[in-house]
């Protein structure tokens, strides 16, 4: 049975993202049409980014999650409904995408992305977008890894708090692990430089009213719906400038932090990553923090 909408009049490309026109030229619009997006993981932030990348116009992605939605999930992932609980997450949310666009074209990978499909995920891909969950360590190591070995420009677009911290990786620049440093790390110091990493300004540390709800052993934390739609829009916009090839992009070691409860915005720069001196005070202290060391 096809998934593909039914709807009381054909399907109208140019007007349905007409709209978008002024922001984008009409020569820019068949460009985006024509772009190929890989995004990992269909959650909180993965399912937001693929509705809002079909809404600009893309019309051709790769997609994996092994998922099934479940009630935890309805606080922040958009294909998360009563009517989806137990139904796979790429299913759901390719069926959301398509009642955009009904002529979408996806490569759908329901096992998730593993060492052994992950050349066939990055095939014909024009940006890869990370939306796998943050625990979630070894294959997206090995993904961004093979981004810089193929030129393809990566994004990674972290939910935290009320906000959220963007990272660009792009063809020739510094690399995921250059810039994080897990390579031989035992797991749970992965996790905090992943962390840490992510967000040095650490914008969304001072609200956090109940810390015991970060987990890092037990792979649990806390989440908002608004961090995964400000990610999509960030990371979105970072996607349009990098697809039309307009715009200033941010590359790490440079990054975003934009905190919508606390009004900030901040341009973050950690040059050597990890192994900079400030990042590693902050590191020190998140041991403390978290680990107990």
């Amino acid at each position: 049975m096809s998934d593909r909408p039914l709807s009381a009049e054909p399907f109208d490309y140019a007007r349905a993202f007409s709209r978008t026109i002024g922001w984008i030229t009409t020569a820019e619009q068949p460009i985006l049409r024509s772009k190929r997006v890989a995004i990992a993981g269909l959650g909180g932030v993965g399912g937001a980014h693929l509705l809002t990348l079909t809404r600009l116009g893309i019309q051709s992605f790769n997609l994996a999650d092994f998922d099934r939605f479940g009630t935890e999930n309805f606080n922040r992932q958009a294909g998360a409904f009563q009517s989806t609980v137990g139904q796979p997450k790429i299913e759901v949310v390719s069926r959301m995408a398509r009642d955009i666009n009904p002529d979408l074209d996806i490569n759908a990978f329901p096992e998730g992305v593993t060492p052994g499909n992950m050349d066939a995920f990055l095939s014909g891909v024009d940006l890869y977008i990370d939306g796998l969950d943050f625990f979630v360590l070894d294959i997206r190591a090995r993904l961004f890894a093979l981004c810089a070995e193929r030129g393809i420009p990566a994004i990674t677009a972290a939910p935290l708090g009320m906000g959220a911290a963007v990272l660009a990786f792009l063809p020739g620049q510094m690399t995921f692990e250059q810039y994080f440093q897990l390579e031989g790390q035992p797991r749970n110091e992965q996790l905090l430089r992943f962390m840490v990493g992510l967000a040095p300004a650490v914008l969304h540390q001072a609200y956090l009213v109940q810390p015991s709800a970060v987990d890092l052993v037990n792979q649990r934390g806390p989440s908002t719906p608004m961090a995964c739609e400000i990610c999509a829009g960030i990371a979105g916009t970072q996607a349009l400038k990098i697809l039309l090839k307009r715009g200033e992009v941010i590359a790490a070691p440079r990054g975003l932090h934009f905190d919508a409860y606390r009004n900030k915005l901040v341009r973050t720069w950690r040059p050597g990553g990890n192994s900079n001196p400030l990042q590693r005070l902050i590191l020190w202290l998140a041991r403390r923090r978290f680990m107990g060391k």
